[in-house]
């Protein structure tokens, strides 16, 4: 799943290379922290936070294939 959010983040912003995803493991979750440039923030979050909506969705339904539960943070 973080390779994932890695893909899908990468595809939406300008400058790639500065996206990184941090996977903590906690005993009832998995948090994937995204960070992204300053500058993209905006893309990956959307108007009214409609792409980051999406995003969330798309790594909540991989998760649920394997009977995980993500949390998704854009830092």
């Amino acid at each position: 799943m973080k390779e994932l959010l890695e893909f899908i983040a990468k595809s939406l912003v300008e400058k790639p290379d500065e996206v990184s995803v941090t996977q903590v493991e906690t005993e009832m979750s998995l948090v994937l922290e995204l960070r992204v440039a300053a500058t993209d923030m905006g893309k990956i979050i959307g108007k009214q936070g409609k792409i980051a909506k999406a995003i969330r969705s798309v790594i909540r339904a991989s998760a649920a294939k394997e009977k995980k539960k993500v949390i998704v943070d854009i830092v």
